[in-house]
């Protein structure tokens, strides 16, 4: 390989191009619309994460190797034995937005068309689906409007239900940038929590969780009770007013009761309300939390009337935006991977489903919609799904009540997992293992969340028999009996049929449109550049959407949504769970948890909680808790936060058996969501608290797992080796030191507090036992560094009280500098601004992610010394 390879980052909707070059070293793509040369750290760190431990390479059927044609013979066999005896609805396909455009077309081709039931349905279903159908709603498709360059011409950002520093790090670069050239430019964060989003806010709004819609209603009712209402705009482009005012002219959205219901006080709803009326380049950010709700799809609609009242769409800085969590979350609802949709945003009209059976020359196509995710589980539990097919997801860790996942996809008469681990929650369960071909090795399209298209290239060819997803299908496709129909030799075959469908008999009725692109050749393909739909010719279309105000509905017009607000959940809760994600992590860690500078940021399952709420239920002095509800228990570390409300307690959604006995989160998550979407409503849980009272815990360092495992325990990746945190409340301290260090030969120090013990293989250590000290407490990498290294005793004790000496969070991951370096660096040299402190210690001068942690910190250190000088 000479030239550099021009590709997409697999982790966010932001869709940044990667450049990887002949060293198969990656780097930010300068060319790529979205980020313009930036990555985050978990872009930077694409290399790291291409060594994956436990990569599985061949394709496993009842825990026995085989090649593909076995596999493929045996899933066609069971999958036709089960639609004989079932009907096509006992099968069903679960996808995710990692997969590609060309994956997701295949899977839906064959689901919907050939099989003849819509039981696929995607992880995109917990992320971005009442989004969609409130884009559908209101706009008679599921349209973005916007552009990232809004960001640039936005005079006012509204962030809301999204902590964007973290989800979305690149976009949130370039806010910094926006505001950084307009200083006029005013941002308002509406979050529960202090975040590192609200930190940098002219305005944060600590709503009430799950009044979001009373906020936004409001809104619209202050919107129409002013000048700022666009009337022209609204009588030409616009249905539902009248309706509107009618709903939103009582007592309850008069501003008192409002703030009341929103936890707001007047004078925040006012400023609020006034900085929207005032500046008419708005822009808003809406994420999980906004679509994460009972009622998801009228949050997003809430949002979309506020800029159609007010003609703020199809204008530079003004739209509703919608961020999407995943890579090809887009992709997927272009092609129909959603179960209520058909294909190429066509959904099961009957004038439609005539247009895509022909257009495929099917005579078995759904004709109805099939059960969604958390369906899905239901029909699996009453033995209406007997088989189901799962790719690149994790959905025994992710979906909600996911202990009772996990128990329906036990019930499984064939479970068939497509992935590059063996190791996930999922894939152990399952009969059948296909070896997914990885980021790096797979060759199509994405789309990103402003509806850029672009090239996922291969730099490097798949290790052992792992194959695209596409290719799989298309084989056990093929062995049922629809040969012709999936007779795909490439995945620019695929996506020119994708292409060719989304033009096919459209009049202009769908804006989505790339058949321009049908008649690509393989060169053409191969050099594609980025280009937003809907196409214009082969060059790309337009960066954002409605400038003419003209919407794909019947009449033309964009539709006001109606909705009340329901109460808010868990109202008298003991505390009610918030969960979502960290910095340095991408969903359930199958492919960053192996990454130590990934993990070390945040090294075991925590549960953020006020001091004040640790304080009243007794936390403060425990290690571990329990939280609790009818649905499951998960145990997690207690931390502190002065940012969360008193009351509320935060636990990140990645953690899976693979890494932790803890931290599952989705145990407690009631399987509900939204009725119109089918999205789960995982930001709103009422939970219990309880301290664990623990009788040893240590800390288990070596590069092989303890052969004895305790009641809980967590493990990370060192430089060298790994770090197994571990606690029991259930065994006394001598029993854990006889069953750990059954096996080997082992030296035991005392220490004030506790005990060190190594394990000496040939004169040489192979592992390292901290028993009786808090792991939380531990530097490890210290003691790790010696593992493989003869022993000497005066090393070892160096090593030991560099460990003891104690740990801290991990701030930037690029440079590997922690908030104790930071703080003293502050202390010591009297820094007072960024750039001083990035001079010193290289932090937040790569990829730039924690640079607005680094603000927060220097921001807090600088109150402190001014406190101590008066």
């Amino acid at each position: 390989m000479t030239a550099s390879i021009h590709t997409t980052c697999p982790y966010c909707g932001v869709g940044c191009g990667v450049k990887v070059d002949s060293q198969g070293i990656p780097s930010g793509d300068a060319q790529h619309p979205a980020n313009l040369g930036a990555l985050c750290v978990k872009g930077m760190a694409l290399g790291e994460s291409q060594t994956l431990p436990n990569r599985l390479l061949y394709p496993r059927v009842n825990d026995e190797q085989v090649d593909w044609p076995q596999a493929v013979e045996h899933i066609a066999h069971r999958l036709g034995d089960i639609i004989e005896r079932h009907g096509p609805g006992a099968v069903a396909f679960y996808g995710s937005g990692q997969m590609l455009t060309e994956d997701y077309y295949v899977a839906n081709k064959l689901m919907k068309g050939f099989i003849g039931s819509a039981n696929i349905d995607t992880n995109s279903r917990l992320c971005m689906s009442s989004a969609v159908a409130a884009h559908q709603r209101a706009f008679g498709e599921d349209a973005v409007p916007a552009s990232y360059d809004d960001i640039d011409d936005a005079e006012l950002v509204v962030i809301v239900g999204a902590n964007t520093a973290w989800t979305h790090p690149v976009l949130f670069r370039r806010l910094e940038a926006a505001k950084a050239a307009n200083p006029k430019q005013r941002w308002v964060v509406i979050d529960p929590r202090a975040t590192a989003t609200s930190q940098q806010a002219d305005l944060h709004l600590a709503v009430t969780p799950g009044t979001d819609l009373m906020l936004f209603n409001g809104l619209a009712r202050r919107i129409l009770d002013s000048d700022r209402l666009d009337r022209h705009f609204v009588e030409q482009h616009v249905s539902g007013a009248d309706e509107l005012y009618r709903q939103l002219s009582g007592p309850e959205y008069a501003p008192e009761r409002v703030a009341e219901t929103t936890g707001l006080s007047v004078a925040q709803l006012n400023r609020f309300y006034q900085l929207f009326l005032d500046n008419p380049k708005t822009l808003t950010l809406f994420c999980m939390g906004i679509n994460q709700s009972l009622q998801g799809t009228f949050n997003a609609g809430a949002i979309i009337n506020c800029h159609l009242l007010t003609g703020r769409i199809g204008k530079p800085g003004a739209a509703p935006f919608s961020l999407t969590g995943q890579p090809n979350a887009m992709g997927g609802r272009e092609v129909g991977g959603l179960a209520n949709q058909l294909a190429a945003h066509m959904d099961f009209a009957p004038a439609n489903r005539d247009k895509v059976a022909r257009f495929w020359g099917s005579d078995r196509l759904a004709q109805a919609p099939g059960h969604k995710a958390m369906e899905m589980i239901d029909a699996i539990e009453r033995g209406e799904i007997k088989a189901l097919w799962v790719m690149g997801s994790n959905p025994a860790v992710s979906l909600p009540d996911s202990a009772r996942a996990r128990r329906a996809l036990a019930k499984c008469e064939l479970l068939i997992v497509s992935d590059i681990s063996p190791n996930t929650d999922t894939a152990k369960l399952a009969q059948v293992l296909l070896p997914a071909a990885g980021w790096g090795e797979k060759d199509g399209t994405v789309t990103n969340s402003a509806r850029i298209i672009s090239r996922q290239r291969p730099f490097k060819p798949a290790p052992g028999a792992a194959r695209p997803d596409w290719w799989a299908l298309c084989q056990v496709a093929r062995a049922m009996g629809f040969e012709q129909a999936f007779g795909f030799a490439s995945a620019a075959d695929v996506f020119r049929e994708h292409a060719a469908l989304t033009g096919f008999e459209n009049g202009g009725e769908r804006l989505f449109d790339i058949s321009a692109l049908s008649t690509l050749s393989d060169d053409e393909f191969n050099t594609l550049t980025p280009r937003s739909w809907p196409l214009a010719g082969k060059d790309g279309g337009p960066a954002r959407l409605f400038t003419e105000g003209r919407f794909p509905t019947a009449d033309g017009k964009a539709r006001l949504q109606l909705s009340a607000p329901l109460a808010p959940a868990g109202e008298g809760a003991e505390l009610l769970l918030n969960t979502g994600r960290l910095r340095d992590q991408w969903h359930t860690m199958s492919r960053t948890g192996h990454v130590a500078r990934l993990m070390a940021a945040a090294t075991e399952p925590q549960a953020q909680l006020h001091p004040d709420t640790l304080a009243r239920h007794g936390l403060n002095k425990a290690e571990l808790i329990e939280l609790r509800n009818e649905h499951g228990a998960t145990l997690v570390r207690p931390v502190a936060d002065d940012g969360m409300a008193p009351g509320q307690v935060f636990v990140p959604m990645h953690w899976s058996e693979e890494f932790s006995a803890g931290g599952r989160v989705n145990d407690l998550v009631e399987a509900r969501g939204c009725a119109l979407s089918g999205q789960p409503a995982f930001k709103q849980n009422p939970v219990q608290v309880s301290a664990v009272e623990h009788r040893w815990q240590a800390s288990w360092i070596a590069t092989e797992a303890p052969a004895w495992l305790p009641q809980w325990w967590s493990r990370r990746p060192l430089a060298q080796g790994e770090c197994w945190s571990l606690i029991d409340s259930r065994s006394d301290a001598e029993e854990a030191r006889t069953r750990l260090t059954a096996e080997g030969s082992w030296l035991d120090w005392p220490l004030p507090q506790g005990r060190l013990l190594v394990n000496l293989e040939q004169g040489k250590i192979a592992g390292l036992l901290l028993l009786g000290l808090s792991p939380w407490h531990i530097n490890p990498d210290p003691l790790a560094a010696l593992l493989g290294t003869a022993l000497q005793p005066s090393l070892l004790l160096g090593q030991l009280s560099q460990a003891l000496a104690g740990n801290s969070k991990l701030v930037c991951s690029c440079w590997s500098v922690s908030e104790a370096q930071i703080r003293r660096a502050v202390e010591q040299h009297e820094i007072t601004e960024l750039p001083q402190l990035q001079q010193l210690l290289k932090c937040g001068t790569r990829c730039g992610s924690c640079v607005p942690e680094l603000k927060q910190i220097l921001a807090v250190c600088q109150t402190r010394l001014q406190g101590e000088k008066i």
